[in-house]
């Protein structure tokens, strides 16, 4: 146990033994502004999605609620300052695949990702999809997935960087699918998008968000999306699974974790107002219109899916043989 965590219980157990009045921690919480480490950069689906939670969280618990963007090393300077900092409530980390992939793709962490945090609630999720040239010959996934099968090696899909979870989706599809496909990663969005409309690639596998402009400009087509839904702003594009690929559901998510030690009645009163804000039709429509389906959880749900996604990320990884970073 941290010193600091061993300080507050013994100044606890000593006020109670000499009669002095103890104040709860649910009592005293929250007692200044809280900071949500976001691991990525402002702007992005990530970083809109803590902001708009977060305007509406303040309100319910009468604190400001700041967002500290800690992008880069794979979210790993942003997992180690919330894993290290006072488990009081008032300090939280925006959770993604990305945690998850991080515990598999790096030899070693500042934190065990499993038990440095203390879960919270899921915030949202939102679609993957595998899209390709307007001009394409794919109409469908299934035509893809012919010629990749009648083609081994043939058919190259982008993605972004190695070990990012469109890259590691895009490993599980060509795995999942049976088919021998090269996966050929780009270092951002826009280098995957040319790629794509200069026909350097056959398809690609983003995150939907930032492909809709492309697509409503008729420069790129979805073919499916990989999660369980029809996404909302393209509600004819069928899953993967709709496609031929049983079982098969990806899907992005963000949420919310303290640092383990947390009090329970803490993490309680987080994930009340958590449930309140998703809840909230403002927030619903502001995260939909980022093709964002809000979706809260409890604690125990968080950590259910935190650990299923780093042994399937895991796994992805071993089966791929990327290199430990």
């Amino acid at each position: 146990m941290p010193q600091r965590r061993r300080t507050v219980l013994r100044h606890l157990a000593l006020a109670a033994a000499l009669g002095l009045p103890v104040l709860s921690w649910a009592q005293a919480f929250p007692a200044k502004p809280l900071r949500i480490v976001v691991p990525f950069g402002a702007g992005g689906v990530a970083d809109l999605t803590a902001r708009t939670v977060a305007q509406k969280m303040a309100e319910g618990l009468g604190q400001a609620v700041v967002i500290d963007n800690k992008p880069g090393a794979g979210g790993v300077g942003a997992g180690e300052a919330v894993a290290k900092a006072a488990p009081d409530g008032h300090t939280l980390l925006l959770m993604s695949n990305g945690t998850a992939v991080s515990a598999g793709l790096f030899k070693s962490l500042p934190y065990d990702t499993l038990k440095d945090f203390a879960p919270v609630s899921t915030l949202g999720y939102f679609d993957i999809a595998i899209v390709v040239p307007e001009s394409s010959r794919f109409k469908t996934l299934a035509d893809l997935l012919a010629f990749a099968k009648a083609n081994p090696g043939k058919l190259n899909l982008g993605t972004v960087n190695i070990g990012s979870t469109q890259n590691l989706a895009a490993e599980l599809f060509k795995a999942s699918a049976g088919a021998d496909m090269q996966v050929v990663p780009f270092n951002g969005t826009p280098a995957v998008l040319n790629a794509l409309r200069g026909n350097q690639v056959d398809a690609a596998v983003e995150i939907l968000s930032p492909m809709l402009p492309q697509i409503s400009a008729k420069a790129v087509r979805a073919l499916a999306v990989m999660g369980e839904k029809h996404p909302p702003a393209l509600p004819t594009v069928p899953t993967v699974r709709e496609s031929g690929i049983a079982n098969f559901n990806v899907a992005s998510w963000n949420a919310l974790a303290a640092p383990a030690g947390t009090p329970p009645e803490v993490i309680a009163r987080l994930n009340r107002e958590v449930v309140a804000a998703l809840n909230s039709a403002d927030v619903k429509k502001r995260l939909l219109d980022l093709n964002i389906e809000a979706r809260s959880s409890t604690p125990e749900q968080l950590g259910s899916l935190l650990s299923s996604e780093v042994k399937r990320w895991g796994d992805v990884i071993t089966r791929a043989n990327i290199p430990r970073q």
